[in-house]
């Protein structure tokens, strides 16, 4: 089972990218794959899936996406494809706030959901999100401040703590970040 690869994006192509880690290259899906820059080093946070026919990898820009993905997958009757064309076009708030208010007509916009699919990840998704907690993790640099946390050696409960609290001006860096949250949790 993997949680991220840290590379670089060494191709980028219509439905999928590689990234390059340690020598080695990995095909990954992902919803957006333009939204990446070839040659940049970054994180891919990576969903495993495996079938009978196939092992693919998935993979998000944040942990919030590939949770999203993990959820809508769960979904009867829909697959990782039709997760990722919700993904490709609607960020997880996006995706929330339409479970939360039973907003068929916002599922039924995508490729090969209809009605029936649409009613079906509303009464799947409505008690396996919790809104308000999965919003505050939206900020990119907020996720690198908790992987730096915790391999620092804080506990998860310390981490969630100094997250949903900490405030990111849109200039800070995240060395910026991560010594405002150490800051923080020594007060």
């Amino acid at each position: 089972m993997y949680s991220y690869i840290k590379g670089e994006i060494t191709e980028i192509k219509a439905t999928n990218i590689t990234i390059e880690s340690y020598g080695i290259g990995y095909f990954v899906k992902v919803p957006n794959p333009y939204s990446f820059t070839i040659n940049s080093k970054t994180i891919i946070y990576i969903h495993h899936h495996v079938r009978e026919d196939a092992i693919e990898l998935y993979g998000f820009a944040t942990s919030l996406e590939k949770e999203t993905f993990e959820k809508l997958i769960s979904v009867k009757g829909l697959g990782p494809k039709g997760a990722l064309a919700i993904l490709a076009s609607a960020s997880p708030q996006d995706i929330y706030t339409a479970s939360k208010n039973s907003d068929a007509k916002f599922f039924i916009k995508f490729p090969g959901i209809g009605q029936k699919l649409s009613q079906q990840i509303i009464l799947d998704l409505k008690g396996k999100l919790n809104f308000e907690e999965e919003a505050t993790i939206q900020d990119e640099r907020i996720e690198q401040v908790g992987l730096a946390l915790k391999s620092l050696g804080y506990s998860s409960t310390e981490i969630k703590n100094i997250l949903k609290r900490l405030k990111l001006e849109p200039d800070t860096t995240l060395s910026d970040a991560v010594k405002m949250a150490l800051k923080m949790l020594r007060s």
